[in-house]
């Protein structure tokens, strides 16, 4: 056996024929197919799983505990792996309290470092913690924000008092909170609001607390509906009902602590400097400028936490993230700011023989940005590392040293070794790959005509320069600009100031029971079909009540309670994962049980099921390019992508009046010769009259979109402005006009 690469024999994981390959090892090597072809299954749930799994036998039942779960493959062999990091999408989430800073370690290097040098001395670095008691504000209990009541949205001017104007939970007309105002004739209970005084308001609003003479003809001691709303929501400690979620969800909105201002901590400790800045204002500079900065703290005694702070400040900028700051909270970054901050920490790592496994990279970074990425894999290869790469991004093909191809096709028509070698070669190996490399769209010289404006006004979220803009109705919109430039900003100021529909790539169910079955509601229809075939009642053919397995009930597997190892899943032995009884199963429709409809794609059921209810609801799915998805796989395997391309279909099959949609980069997770697939699912919605708005870096999409607003002309405070805003064709001047014109 060479140890020079890693040697797989017959794979089997989910789709894949019994492959056998060898991937050459201290190499980058990136994996490419359609989507749904199996490279997923080879590279994370053999390669990576396997790797995992035996590093995680290594340590006692204890600790296996607490690591990372990993499933064992289906696979023959595997031979020559290394110890594996996975550096996936998956947002980082977390939390109110985690920030930039607390996920990178950075934080932790800067709160040692004024613990040490600052003036005045305030404490130890747990009093520049804002997870620590001896540091949070008191106010805000150090999360920088509070909840204060959104009052504008307490009452609808439109109405009077009669007419329910109070909007707030328990103010209903003629309900005891609208007889406390209504009853001690005061008020004009049957003027619509909008008509009446400012200081009649405010007194409605306020109470004795208002200005004006009308607060002196209240009875003594009244509170105005503001008050006893935030005494009842606000100021009470009883369990938090869904009825109480949902008032402080609709009536509430977070503000910046009037304490601290957002620094989230304590008087004492923001009062302290280093450099003639506290250190609520280094965690306020962009990463970049902060890296230069600290680079002036040279007293000897904290030399070594300004290197270990500032290479860690560096690396970050190195790979693309200098517009960010260390305050920045986790569950604002995207997907693929999420998978380049986990890449941090491995910079400067002096491990190697690792195996590095990377899920799309370049998710997230406009084409001028991609060179960072790729030059980031080339360092990882080059300190003697294993790296491995699911991408669909041409860029990063054309800088492997070897590409593996899987499929040819999706699902149950993939799985298999269909090129292996070089970039070069892969042009001319005739697979799906090869064939989309071919393709040319052109910019699109007919956009179609808007039907109105949508206006973002005075947009000055996070780094927006105050901008306005009209954004045409009925049409495709794309949002364009490098990383950090400001077109999520912009796009999320869109949503806050006119109602849409976001498509996202969140998960679409957490319920493992959720299958497309279930999701598109055909569940029903197909027991009817097993019912009126067998002439046994439709009760039989559902897993979740008489038909299901009594072992396993319905689950399919059955888990196991090993104390203080994790719980172990196995196969139901009864049903051997039919998931029902023998009796059930003996009852087919056209040589199919209803078990073996679980293993049918979408596609193959649209062709297999001739109800119209059933081929109807899946058609969507199809369309979306999804129909290699099994009937009855979990959707909570699905990938962000495939979510996403889910939901589209969702609104496809349930869209009626003119809708504006936004959608957040949904090329990611699509093979290059899927995106004509989701450019037919977008103009579909644009001519059902709905509006469509992009944040994309596709350049594909790009060139396909009737309407293009290009931000920047930099990152973070370099962005924030709009550089160009018009048809596609006419964008000159910046970095996506230059990427546009490099593809040809």
């Amino acid at each position: 056996m060479s140890n020079r690469s890693i040697r797989i024999r017959g794979a089997r994981t989910n789709n894949l024929k019994d492959l056998d390959v060898d991937v050459p090892r201290s190499r980058v090597v990136v994996f490419v197919g359609v989507s749904g072809s199996g490279k997923s299954s080879l590279v994370f749930d053999t390669i990576a799983a396997e790797a995992g799994y035996q590093l995680t036998e290594t340590y006692p039942p204890y600790i296996r505990n607490r690591l990372p779960k990993w499933t064992r493959p289906e696979v023959g062999r595997i031979e020559g792996l290394s110890p594996v990091v996975v550096i996936d999408q998956r947002r980082l989430g977390g939390n109110a309290r985690s920030t930039v800073g607390t996920v990178t370690d950075t934080w932790t290097y800067l709160r040692l470092l004024f613990s040490r040098v600052s003036t005045p001395h305030v404490g130890e670095s747990s009093h520049f913690s804002f997870n620590d008691a001896a540091g949070m504000c008191p106010t805000c209990s150090g999360l920088g924000e509070v909840v204060a009541s959104a009052v504008d949205r307490f009452i609808d001017e439109d109405k009077a008092l009669s007419e329910g104007a109070v909007l707030l939970p328990g103010f209903a007309t003629g309900g005891y909170w609208y007889t406390n105002f209504a009853d001690i004739g005061v008020f004009h209970l049957d003027k619509p609001l909008r008509y009446w005084s400012r200081t009649e308001r405010d007194a409605l609003l306020y109470g004795t607390g208002s200005a004006g003479p009308l607060a002196s003809r209240l009875p003594k001691g009244y509170q105005g509906i503001v008050e006893r709303f935030e005494r009842i929501f606000l100021r009470t400690s009883d369990d938090m009902n869904e009825r109480k979620k949902e008032a402080l969800a609709k009536f509430t909105r977070s503000e910046r602590c009037p304490d601290c201002h957002g620094d989230r901590l304590n008087a004492a400790s923001r009062s302290a400097t280093v450099l003639g800045r506290t250190i609520g204002e280094m965690a306020r500079m962009e990463i970049g400028e902060l890296a230069q900065l600290v680079t002036g703290v040279t007293d000897p005694i904290v030399a070594p936490v300004v290197s270990a702070l500032t290479e860690r400040l560096r690396a970050m900028v190195t790979i693309g993230l200098g517009y960010l700051h260390l305050g920045r909270a986790t569950t604002t970054l995207s997907g693929g700011e999420s998978q380049r901050i986990k890449t941090v920490k491995h910079l400067g790592s002096s491990l190697t023989e690792m195996v590095y496994v990377f899920d799309e990279p370049t998710t997230g970074l406009h084409p001028h940005d991609v060179s960072s990425m790729t030059k980031l894999l080339e360092q990882l290869r080059d300190q003697g590392n294993t790296v491995l790469v699911v991408e669909h991004d041409v860029a990063v093909m054309a800088m492997a040293d070897q590409i593996i191809e899987v499929g040819p096709r999706a699902g149950a028509h993939g799985g298999t070794l269909v090129y292996q070698g070089s970039f070069d070669g892969l042009r001319t190996a005739g697979t799906a790959t090869a064939e989309a490399l071919s393709q040319q769209r052109p910019v699109k010289d007919d956009p179609r005509t808007p039907r109105g404006h949508i206006t973002v006004a005075n947009a000055t979220r996070n780094n927006l320069k105050n901008i306005t803009t009209d954004i045409p109705a009925g049409v495709m919109t794309v949002l364009t600009g490098v990383a950090g430039s400001g077109k999520s900003s912009l796009a999320s100021e869109l949503v806050a100031q006119h109602d849409a529909v976001v498509i996202d790539q969140k998960a679409v169910s957490t319920n493992r029971r959720s299958t497309p079955i279930t999701y598109t509601g055909i569940a029903t229809a197909l027991r009817k079909v097993f019912a009126r075939h067998n002439h046994v009642p439709a009760g039989l053919f559902s897993a979740n009540s008489e038909g299901a397995c009594p072992e396993c009930k319905g689950l399919g597997v059955v888990s196991t309670d090993l104390a203080f190892m994790e719980d172990q899943e196995t196969v139901c032995e009864t049903c051997q994962g039919r998931r029902f009884t023998p009796e059930v199963l003996r009852h087919k429709v056209d040589g199919l049980s209803i078990a073996d409809v679980d293993d049918l794609t979408i596609t193959n059921a649209i062709e297999r099921l001739s109800d119209p209810a059933i081929t109807k609801a899946l058609r969507h799915l199809q369309e979306a390019g999804l129909g290699y998805l099994r009937l009855g796989q979990p959707l909570t395997t699905l990938s962000g992508g495939e979510c996403q391309r889910v939901k589209i279909a969702r609104e496809l099959r349930d869209s009626t009046s003119p809708t504006l949609y936004v959608l957040d980069e949904p090329t990611t997770g699509l093979h290059l010769s899927d995106i004509d697939t989701l450019l037919s699912h977008l103009d579909s919605l644009v001519d059902r009259g709905h509006t469509v708005v992009l944040i994309e870096h596709n350049l594909d999409v790009i060139r396909r979109a009737d309407w293009i607003i290009d931000l920047g002309p930099g990152p973070g405070k370099h962005g924030g402005r709009i550089l160009y805003e018009g048809p596609v064709a006419g964008i000159t001047g910046t970095a996506t006009a230059e990427a546009l014109h490099q593809a040809g």
